[in-house]
């Protein structure tokens, strides 16, 4: 018996339900830090979340249009900007905003009050801590860090769908 050679088993809808899983996996994560640990957000950390939320959403249509090649490659494309909008701002949240005493009024802030989702479900999106006080480690390694990698995996996921690699199941 031979075991199938993982290209085979990456079809666009396991990778799409992957990337739905792993993207609204990690927010459901960062709210039980959130709410069970204490781990308060600032305003990068809130700010991911809703990428995380926005590529889950990409994820989630991904998995329930058909299986046209343009649309699985604009969702691709879109999951890739959002990849890289999250990457951005976990280095900037890492390199910058944690070294700082206050990151109110950051583009984080300012983009967090404009779309009004912290007055809409502030236990999720309300900005509750500095940059300087949310700067946790898991494992030794930088909360944001986590963050990094994950989009980083989100981005070469979403390049694959966006370029046809994954293939539909063989009937």
């Amino acid at each position: 018996m031979t075991l199938p050679r993982l290209s085979a088993l990456a079809t666009p809808r396991l990778l799409w339900a992957a990337v739905t899983l792993a993207c609204f996996g990690s927010v459901a994560l960062a709210l039980l830090a959130q709410h069970r640990f204490g781990m308060e957000p600032c305003p990068w950390c809130v700010l991911q979340r809703v990428l995380f939320l926005a590529i889950g959403g990409v994820g989630l249509i991904g998995l329930l249009l058909p299986r046209q090649r343009l649309a699985q490659g604009l969702l691709g494309l879109l999951g890739l900007g959002f990849a890289l909008a999250g990457s951005a701002a976990a280095l900037y949240q890492n390199q910058v905003a944690a070294k700082t005493d206050s990151c109110a009024l950051t583009l984080a802030d300012r983009i967090i009050s404009s779309l009004g989702l912290d007055r809409w479900q502030p236990e999720v999106f309300e900005v509750r801590a500095s940059c300087a006080e949310a700067a946790v480690s898991l494992l030794g390694v930088p909360f944001e860090i986590w963050s990094l990698l994950l989009y980083l995996v989100l981005g070469t996921v979403s390049v694959w769908l966006a370029l046809g690699r994954a293939r539909p199941p063989a009937h």
